[in-house]
């Protein structure tokens, strides 16, 4: 099926390049090794500013991993290739954000308990953490590949990138960080959860069609 052959080929190509999809979690790392250095070793003060300070992480994270999305395809041609498949456009849309999230969210991830243990965060928060990052990461590939879709043909599109993306990253971080002070708190989340997986519903569904439709209007420029 061309939608799997789509991702292995992602896939394939990460591996060739290893350093692009490395730089990000080493990003991320040193921002959760750093932190500590800065505002002290205590405990309490750690555990109470860590969950912020993991999705700042992560967000900043996303957004080094985002440029190379389309760039490459773009460069060397095969994006048209990609548009001209004997598949929805859609569905080759798709196949990217889920390959892109592969790469770079589900290793933030399998990082959590790493930063668990640097912001000494107790078993309850770390796994809401691990709850928001599940959930929000695919949301975060959704919109950066609308505005990677964007911003393609465009010499200088990083900026641009930037600025067109993280107003729409708001929702997702105001959410997470009320998963995060509730489980902080010992308090339930489920309906900031609930609310938070309708977002990726929303995300997955409407995306793929937007991605398409800007990949179509960067290709006719």
């Amino acid at each position: 099926m061309i939608f799997t052959q789509i991702i292995k080929r992602e896939l394939q190509i990460a591996m060739r390049k290893k350093a692009e999809i490395l730089n990000p979690l080493w990003f991320f790392l040193i921002i959760l090794t750093l932190f500590p250095l800065v505002v002290g070793p205590d405990p309490k003060l750690l555990a109470k500013i860590a969950p912020g300070i993991a999705w700042v992480a992560a967000l900043l994270s996303a957004l080094l991993s985002f440029e190379r999305l389309f760039r490459d395809d773009f460069a060397d041609g095969s994006l048209e290739q990609l548009v001209l498949l004997n598949q929805p456009l859609v569905l080759t849309a798709l196949a990217k954000v889920i390959a892109h999230w592969l790469l770079t969210g589900l290793p933030l991830i399998l990082l959590s308990p790493i930063a668990a243990l640097l912001l000494s965060l107790d078993i309850h928060i770390w796994w809401a953490l691990v709850l928001t990052l599940l959930i929000g990461t695919p949301i975060l590939s959704c919109i950066g590949a609308i505005g990677v879709a964007l911003t393609v043909g465009l010499r200088k599109g990083g900026v641009l990138l930037s600025l067109l993306v993280l107003p729409l990253f708001i929702p997702v971080l105001i959410f997470s960080a009320s998963i995060l002070d509730a489980a902080t708190l010992h308090f339930p989340y489920n309906g900031q959860l609930a609310i938070l997986g309708a977002f990726l519903a929303v995300a997955i569904t409407l995306s793929p069609f937007a991605i398409a439709a800007a990949l179509r209007i960067s290709l006719d420029q």
